[in-house]
């Protein structure tokens, strides 16, 4: 009989995640580099502020960012940049944060592009500001384009940032966000979370003129899932760092923080705990986002899509005899290969939820994305980024079986 597994001990049932890097299904799969270089740092004690500094380096070499930190998921970093934005410098700022009465606090943003995930930038004291129209008289599920000149107008002097968030469909097309932001002398704050497949989307948006970049440690790049990257402009990324650091039990006038990091003398006092307290990133996970960062970037997401797109097709071809399912490669998420499977129900006599919902139930539990196109035939979707090549004839066989098994 085979081992239980961790998870199986304490009485939770793993299964296989074929619905992408979702965080409620714990992120992508980290490579095994990362997972020794975190049991390998858990055996020291180093200070979190010269650890931060070598990230820094690490993180601003592959992202054309002046500077750059670790932060605990890229929510995080959300709230950080936001809080660096408001506050900068400032230590009295700082250690008043989420109170921002008083502050400059607004942050523009397409309303478009406002999301469940900017609630980390309202963590920060921040008050959204919503741009354009919210839904045009235009067909259902679309909305009134966002133009730069209703950015622009909606700068005031109360806004501290430009949110952006990137999707296929975000408008206006970020040059013209830029152009905007310098004209009215505020920041401009890039949600890139999971749009980083090919290393260089690592550098896009700082290379295009992002203030600030916030990207996830535990998709695209596979670190630790409860890591991300905060980078940009030196003196908000100092800003961000000061704002999660354990200042307790120091004094000020001896403490000498890495220079390249943190510029001590334009300091008016100790930062207490601030705002990041809460979103506190250890030493291993910076340690594993570091190691899977350089992996990354050396050839390991073409190492790994090469065998998520050799695993894609053999599924596929595992499919291609049952009549009634119509198989097509398509790209997913984090530049990875995805299998979208369309089904002609009566010749199937499965509808594309009950395929999803007879795979999470199957033994072995596999977890794929069910697609509603309204007007279209639903879709199933098998995303590949923790398709590891020997669970292909695991999938094909268990695909098979729920679409044929009575």
């Amino acid at each position: 009989m085979a081992e239980q597994s961790i998870y199986e001990n304490y009485g939770v049932r793993p299964f296989i995640n074929l619905a992408g890097p979702a965080t409620r299904y714990g992120g992508a799969l980290m490579m095994s580099p990362a997972l020794d270089a975190m049991r390998e740092a858990a055996g020291y004690s180093v200070d979190l502020a010269e650890l931060q500094a070598a990230a820094s380096k690490a993180i601003a070499g592959v992202t054309h960012a002046e500077a750059g930190i670790v932060t605990a998921g890229a929510a995080a970093a959300l709230t950080l940049g936001t809080a660096a934005c408001i506050a900068g410098l400032d230590i009295g700022k700082i250690n008043r944060l989420p109170d921002t009465r008083g502050m400059k606090n607004e942050v523009v943003m397409p309303w478009h592009q406002i999301s469940g995930y900017d609630h980390a930038i309202r963590a920060a004291g921040a008050t959204l500001v919503g741009v354009g129209i919210p839904n045009d008289t235009s067909p259902p599920h679309q909305v009134h384009i966002v133009k730069g000149w209703e950015i622009e107008a909606a700068v005031t002097e109360s806004t501290v940032a430009i949110g952006y968030a990137v999707r296929p469909e975000s408008h206006p097309p970020f040059e013209e966000v830029v152009r905007v932001a310098r004209k009215c002398g505020v920041p401009v704050i890039v949600d890139a979370a999971a749009e980083v497949g090919p290393s260089e989307q690592l550098h896009t948006f700082i290379d295009m003129g992002a203030d600030l970049v916030c990207i996830s440690g535990g998709k695209g790049i596979r670190g630790p899932q409860a890591s991300g990257i905060l980078c940009g402009r030196r003196d908000l990324i100092a800003s961000a760092v000061l704002q999660m650091l354990d200042m307790a039990g120091e004094d000020f006038e001896e403490w000498e923080p890495p220079e390249s990091l943190i510029p001590r003398s334009r300091l008016a006092g100790r930062p207490e705990h601030g705002i990041g307290r809460g979103m506190k990133v250890s030493k291993e996970d910076i340690i594993g986002l570091l190691v899977a960062l350089d992996d990354f970037t050396s050839g390991g997401f073409e190492r790994d899509t090469a065998v998520a797109e050799n695993a894609v097709r053999g599924i596929s071809a595992g499919l291609s005899d049952l009549a009634g399912v119509r198989c097509r490669i398509m790209p997913g998420n984090c530049g990875y290969p995805a299998l979208e499977l369309t089904l002609d129900e009566p010749t199937t006599g499965r509808s594309a939820r009950e395929v999803v919902s007879r795979l999470a139930s199957g033994k072995p539990s596999i977890r794929v994305n069910l697609v509603v196109n309204h007007g279209m035939p639903d879709t199933v979707v098998i995303e590949s980024i923790n398709l590891a090549r020997e669970l292909t004839d695991v999938v094909k066989q268990s695909v098979r079986a729920a679409l044929l098994d009575k």
